[in-house]
C-alpha cells in the first residue's frame, strides 16, 4: 500500500445538521466535493456526530435520556451513512463505516486490528467515517465526545493533520476574529474559550482545544475550521482559512504514542516532588511517592500522573488494581508502575 500522509477530518454534530438535528446535506454534499480532491493525496478518516440527530424524531416523546439517545443512533447511523455514501458515490468513493468503543483503544491487540483494517480500506480506496458506538455504551454518551474519538485515531495511526470544524469557524480572539495561527497552547489562548456549549454537540471549544493540546503534544497539526466559508476544507488545510496549531516535536515510539494519548485514562495519581524527579530520570513509580488515588482501576490499565499541583506529568499502565494500590501506599518498594510502561508528558 502506497505510504500517503493521514489526515483526520472531524465533524461535530452541529456542524452537519440544521437547527432541528436534522442532517444537513447541504454541508455534506459539500464535504464529499472537498475530500474527493484530497482523496488521492492522503489516506483520511471522517470522524462524524449526528447519528443521534438524525434518528431522535423517531422516538415518540424524545426527552434526550440515554435509552433514547441509544434508539436514536441505531436509527440515526444507517440514515446518517447512507447521505455520506450517496454523495461520495458522485465521485466513485466507496465509504465504510466504523463504529468506535473504548476498548478499541484501551486494548494494544484490538487497536491494532483495528488500525489493519482501516489501513485494508485504504488500501481500496475506501475512506472509513467513525463514529462513536451510541448504542452500546453509557460511558461514551456521559462523559466523552468524538473530539476525543478524532484524537485518539490521529495519536495512535500517526497522522499528520487532525481537522476539526465547528460552527465559529476557528479559535476567536476577544474581538471575536478567527486566531489564524497558535504556536502554543497556554492559559491566555485557554482564556479566549467561550464555555458555553451548543445545544446539539456535546463538546465545546473548551473540549477541542484540550484534545488538540494533546495531539500538538504528539507532533501531529491541527486545524479547527468551519464549513461556512467556499472551500472550507480545502482552504484551512491550506492555511488560507481557519485556526492552525502547530505540532511540537516528539520522539516517542508508535507504542508509547499510543499509551500517551492519555484519554482512556480511568484514574489519577497525584504523586510528590520527589516521585515527579525520579521519572524523570526514568525509574519506576512506587507506591510511597503517590498522595492521592482518584478513581477504580484493575491492573493493566492506564492512569493519568499529576504533580502536587494537579499538572498532568504523564501517563502510566498501572501493575496493581487501585484497591491493592490503596492498601499499600506506604509499602516500601512496592511498584505501582514499571518505568517502561510510564510516558511523560
Amino acid at each position: 500500500m502506497t505510504q500517503l500522509p493521514i489526515l483526520i477530518i472531524k465533524f461535530g454534530t452541529a456542524s452537519i445538521t440544521q437547527t432541528n438535528g436534522e442532517p444537513d446535506e447541504t454541508i455534506i454534499a459539500d464535504i464529499a466535493r472537498q475530500v474527493s480532491e484530497l482523496h488521492a493525496r492522503y489516506h483520511i478518516v471522517i470522524v462524524s456526530s449526528g447519528a443521534v440527530g438524525a434518528g431522535k424524531h423517531y422516538i415518540k416523546q424524545y426527552s434526550g435520556q440515554i435509552a433514547e439517545r441509544k434508539a436514536a443512533a441505531a436509527i440515526g447511523n444507517p440514515l446518517l451513512l447512507s447521505i455520506y455514501s450517496r454523495y461520495f458515490s458522485a465521485y466513485n468513493i466507496q465509504i465504510a463505516q466504523s463504529l468506535c468503543e473504548r476498548q478499541h483503544f484501551g486494548n494494544r491487540e484490538q487497536f491494532l486490528q483495528l488500525k489493519e483494517t482501516y489501513q485494508e480500506l485504504w488500501a481500496n480506496g475506501i475512506i472509513p467515517i467513525a463514529n462513536e458506538n451510541d448504542v452500546v455504551s453509557n460511558r461514551e454518551l456521559k462523559f466523552s465526545d468524538n473530539d476525543e474519538l478524532a484524537t485518539l485515531i490521529a495519536t495512535g495511526f500517526g497522522a499528520e493533520t487532525l481537522m476539526i470544524c465547528t460552527s465559529v469557524g476557528g479559535l476567536l480572539d476577544k474581538e471575536k476574529n478567527i486566531i489564524r495561527k497558535i504556536e502554543t497552547i497556554d492559559n491566555q489562548i485557554l482564556g479566549l474559550v467561550d464555555n458555553s456549549k451548543s445545544a446539539l454537540g456535546s463538546g465545546g471549544m473548551a473540549s477541542k482545544l484540550t484534545f488538540t493540546k494533546l495531539a500538538t503534544r504528539m507532533g501531529i497539526k491541527v486545524i479547527i475550521f468551519g464549513m461556512k466559508t467556499p472551500d472550507g476544507i480545502l482552504n484551512a488545510l491550506q492555511g488560507q482559512a481557519g485556526s492552525e496549531f502547530l505540532p511540537q516535536e516528539v520522539n516517542l515510539s508508535s507504542r508509547n504514542k499510543w499509551l500517551a494519548s492519555g484519554s482512556l485514562t480511568v484514574g489519577t495519581l497525584q504523586i510528590d516532588a520527589g516521585a515527579v524527579k525520579a521519572l524523570q530520570k526514568r525509574s519506576s513509580l512506587l507506591a510511597v511517592g503517590i498522595k492521592k488515588v482518584k478513581g477504580d482501576f484493575e491492573a493493566g490499565e492506564v492512569v493519568e500522573i499529576t504533580d502536587g499541583h494537579g499538572v498532568m506529568v504523564g501517563v502510566a499502565r498501572i501493575r496493581v488494581t487501585s484497591a491493592e494500590l490503596k492498601a499499600n501506599l506506604s509499602t516500601q518498594n512496592f511498584e505501582v508502575a514499571n518505568a517502561n510502561d510510564i510516558v511523560l508528558i
